[in-house]
């Protein structure tokens, strides 16, 4: 098992939650903050709890994940949002298959600790994509944000989609790759008071994303 592991958690606005998802972290595991442009003091934060920060201008989820990526150095990369809603203590057990040679990919489902944590809309957006990803031949129930592979590989997968479409056209290419991708349940709870999801938090969002997705899967190859 490597020794150090870098945590890429793309950022907007999320002050309240970053004091416990950073000090959640496993040993061993470091923390990068990409900051997106958050106007609560989250980068101040994210630094005063002991976690590198990076600043990526170009507003979009894959452009942070991407800027952390770049920034890391360690062999085993996790990202992980940083809203408090997963629990860093459970990324040794997506590491471990990693690490292992077992799996190229290790990605979690999301198993939500009550109804409030994932909202209808959000989950049928997610049943209705990871649906047209198993006819593709992707054999995934969700399109979890959080997941281990080597910083290398990732990055050489070419990964171009800089907005909610990123894990998707990440998915597809991985598995056209010929990866080993393994999906293991996560607890997923309610974000922490005091943010705001860009995606699952209102229906408006969850159609953007929605829209990315369909656009990442009508432009990117993949098996099928």
């Amino acid at each position: 098992m490597p020794t150090q592991i870098d945590v890429v958690l793309p950022c907007l606005d999320e002050a309240a939650a970053l004091p416990g998802v950073l000090t959640a972290l496993p040993p061993g595991y470091r923390a990068i903050v990409v900051d997106n442009g958050s106007r609560d003091g989250s980068p101040e934060v994210a630094a005063g709890h002991g976690a590198r920060v990076v600043h990526e201008a170009r507003r979009g989820y894959g452009a942070a994940v991407h800027a952390g990526l770049e920034a890391a150095d360690a062999e085993l990369v996790c990202v992980l949002d940083a809203d408090g809603s997963f629990d860093p203590a459970e990324l040794p057990a997506l590491v471990a298959p990693v690490a292992a040679g077992s799996a190229d990919l290790a990605v979690g489902r999301r198993r939500p600790v009550s109804a409030g944590a994932w909202p209808w809309h959000a989950r049928a957006g997610t049943a209705l994509i990871a649906a047209l990803l198993r006819h593709r031949g992707v054999p995934l129930r969700d399109l979890s944000p959080i997941r281990v592979a080597r910083r290398d590989a990732l990055l050489a997968l070419g990964v171009t989609d800089r907005a909610f479409g990123y894990p998707l056209e990440l998915l597809i290419r991985a598995a056209a790759a010929g990866w080993v991708i393994r999906e293991f349940d996560v607890t997923y709870a309610p974000r922490a008071a005091g943010t705001r999801s860009k995606v699952s938090g209102s229906v408006r969002g969850t159609l953007r994303a929605t829209r990315d997705f369909a656009g990442v899967l009508r432009t990117v190859g993949g098996p099928r």
